[in-house]
C-alpha cells in the first residue's frame, strides 16, 4: 500500500511540472492551440475579399442621340496582380521566390457593344465588351540559403487578358420612365 502511494506521488511529481510548463501536449485541454499554416488565411482572403472581380456590373442605359459610351475604367494594378499566376510557395531559407520592380502596361483591345437581347433577372439589355491586354514586366528572384547560398535574378514578362464587360439596360416607355429608370440606377 505504501509502495503504491509512493509511486503515485513520484509520478505526480514528475508529470505535474511537465503539464504546467507546456511540455505536455494536451495540457490546456480543449483550449490547446492548433497550428495553422499561413497560406490558409491567404487563401481565405483571396476567396472572400474580392468578390466583384468576376461579376458583371449594370451601368446606366445608353441614351439616344448621344455618342455610345467608351471603356474608360481599365483594370488597376492590384486587380492585374491578382489575375497573375501565384508564385511558388517556398520554405524560408531553403527556397524562396520573389517578384521585384513590377511595371504594368495596359492596353484596350476590344470596345464593342452588342445588340439588345434579353438577360434573366434584368430584362432587355446590351452587353458592352471591354477587353484589356495587361503586360507585366518584373524581375523574378529565386534564392536559397541552405545548403549553399544561391540567388538568381531574371527579367520576366507576363501577359494577362482581363475582361471588364458590363451591361446597359434598355429603358422602355416614355422619357419620364427613362429618367426614372436612370434615377433609380444612379441615384441622381
Amino acid at each position: 500500500m505504501r509502495k503504491v502511494r509512493n509511486l503515485v506521488l513520484i509520478a505526480a511529481a514528475v508529470v505535474a511540472p511537465l503539464g504546467l510548463s507546456g511540455c505536455f501536449p494536451l495540457s490546456m485541454g480543449i483550449f490547446t492551440p492548433i497550428p495553422v499554416p499561413p497560406w490558409v488565411t491567404e487563401n481565405m482572403e483571396e476567396k472572400y475579399s474580392y468578390p466583384n472581380d468576376h461579376r458583371t456590373p449594370i451601368l446606366l442605359p445608353i441614351r439616344e442621340g448621344f455618342p455610345p459610351p467608351v471603356c474608360e475604367d481599365p483594370p488597376d494594378e492590384a486587380q492585374v496582380l491578382r489575375f497573375m499566376p501565384p508564385i511558388v510557395r517556398g520554405v524560408p531559407y531553403f527556397y524562396e521566390e520573389f517578384r521585384d520592380d513590377i511595371q504594368i502596361v495596359t492596353e484596350r483591345m476590344v470596345d464593342k457593344i452588342d445588340p439588345p437581347r434579353f438577360f434573366p433577372l434584368l430584362g432587355p439589355a446590351q452587353l458592352h465588351h471591354c477587353h484589356y491586354k495587361c503586360t507585366i514586366y518584373y524581375v523574378e528572384t529565386k534564392e536559397s540559403g541552405y545548403p549553399f547560398p544561391f540567388r538568381s535574378r531574371r527579367p520576366r514578362v507576363q501577359v494577362v487578358y482581363i475582361d471588364k464587360d458590363h451591361l446597359h439596360p434598355l429603358p422602355c416607355g416614355s422619357q419620364d420612365a427613362q429618367r426614372g429608370f436612370s434615377h433609380d440606377l444612379s441615384g441622381y
